[in-house]
């Protein structure tokens, strides 16, 4: 019972953190990557019998639907985030709805769920894969892959709960310790600072700064 539970967390923390932080992290990433493929050796080849291995695994875990969950659970935060920095009307939820779009359309899943061969590869042996792919084919392993998704969700909102809880209680107790300094402090005020000063506000749109971003939740949480 404890191998199966050591599996199950095993798991967790590999599709929490290269599917999170990939979804999260795309736009940083990307420029990392790029300024290192120039200096990186080539990627090991793979050995065809794992690969094929890890492949089955992932299609049992449903890696591909996992990675799209992250696609949408980012696309939704950085929606969160552009709202508050647009003008509150049709415009600027048609340029937020066209972002979203090209997002979504631009992420390509499937060559990040192609990245997680390298990243099982690295991190599991062949027979540690061939383990997995037993757990994974067992009644057990196929409840625990189809629930994942659904307890990742419930995760982040407990965390995204936790953090705006222990945001609005900190600053209201900052508040109260400095009663002359920043009483009109608030989280998610970029859209009401647009609307006090359109012409700053439209200088600084124009040079590619937004007016104002809202306090954001850790990075593997969907903002409050």
């Amino acid at each position: 019972m404890k191998a199966v539970l050591a599996l199950v967390v095993i798991y967790i923390g590999t599709f929490l953190v290269a599917i999170q932080g990939a979804s999260q992290n795309s736009v940083q990433t990307a420029q990392q990557n790029a300024g290192t493929q120039q200096t990186s050796a080539p990627a090991k080849p793979i050995d065809p019998a794992k690969e094929s291995d890890i492949r089955a695994l992932m299609e049992l875990v449903g890696a591909r639907d996992l990675v799209q969950e992250g696609v949408n659970t980012s696309s939704e935060q950085y929606r969160e985030k552009l709202l508050a920095t647009v003008p509150n009307n049709e415009k600027g939820q048609a340029f937020v709805n066209a972002f979203v779009s090209g997002y979504e359309k631009k992420y390509d899943a499937d060559q990040v769920t192609e990245q997680l061969l390298g990243i099982y590869d690295k991190h599991y042996s062949a027979d540690e894969i061939k383990g997995l792919l037993q757990f994974y084919g067992s009644p057990l392993g196929q409840k625990a892959a189809a629930e994942m998704p659904k307890i990742n969700r419930e995760i982040q909102e407990a965390a995204r709960a936790a953090s705006a809880k222990a945001a609005r209680e900190s600053l209201q107790a900052v508040k109260d310790q400095n009663p002359d300094v920043g009483q009109s402090a608030r989280f998610g005020a970029g859209q009401r600072r647009w609307q006090q000063r359109p012409a700053e506000t439209s200088q600084a749109t124009s040079a590619g700064i937004p007016a104002s971003t809202p306090t954001s939740a850790p990075a593997n949480t969907p903002q409050p």
